[in-house]
């Protein structure tokens, strides 16, 4: 995440330096030339950078739902200083290597490093200052986050798969089996009963 956000923090603080220094211009410096891939790159990374943040909230918000309180934060958040030590020297590195590699392809001389140092502080530090400010914000509540919907799966019984479970049934040795067949005696008319013959003498 460190990386990620570096990354894209040294893309705005590239446009932070160039409006610094060329004003009005920067915009139409940074469009064209060995440039002009810089604002599909610059989009293209506050696009990413926004969407893992949102991925982020979206976590510590399911975490919340889940839990039906707020989230606990044992963890302790990283060090301000190392966190922004990280994060500015990693924009200051590509920074450099941005504007080298875009000189390179000018075939103008890059500046000194001085100069590359200079300009590239400027802009890369305010950028940097506010990226670890919500990076350890963003930490301690996403780890808290990880750690609660993962508590919260184990606690979760688990159901038993069904098993399919096979019936035999069996006919009994000498039972008696009911079937159906049609009626092959003829039937016998009852009537009334026949009154007995008395013979006479």
């Amino acid at each position: 995440m460190v990386l990620a956000l570096g990354l894209v923090g040294s893309q705005a603080g590239h446009l932070l330096t160039y409006e610094a220094r060329f004003g009005t211009a920067a915009a139409q410096l940074q469009s064209s030339g060995a440039h002009v891939y810089f604002p599909v790159v610059a989009k293209t990374g506050l696009g990413v950078g926004a969407a893992f943040v949102l991925a982020a909230f979206f976590v510590v918000a399911l975490a919340r739902a889940l839990s039906g309180r707020a989230l606990s934060r044992d963890e302790t958040a990283p060090s301000y200083l190392p966190v922004l030590a990280g994060l500015f020297t990693l924009q200051l590195a590509c920074y450099a290597a941005q504007e080298s590699a875009e000189a390179a392809l000018a075939g103008i001389p890059a500046g000194s490093v001085a100069m590359l140092l200079l300009w590239g502080s400027l802009g890369q530090l305010p950028v940097a200052a506010i990226s670890a400010v919500a990076l350890r914000w963003l930490l301690v509540r996403f780890e808290a986050a990880v750690s609660e919907i993962r508590s919260i799966a184990a606690r979760t019984p688990q159901r038993r798969p069904l098993v399919p479970v096979a019936v035999v049934l069996a006919r009994p040795a000498g039972g008696a089996v009911l079937q159906s067949r049609p009626a092959t005696s003829p039937i016998t008319r009852r009537g009334p009963p026949s009154l007995p013959r008395f013979s006479s003498h």
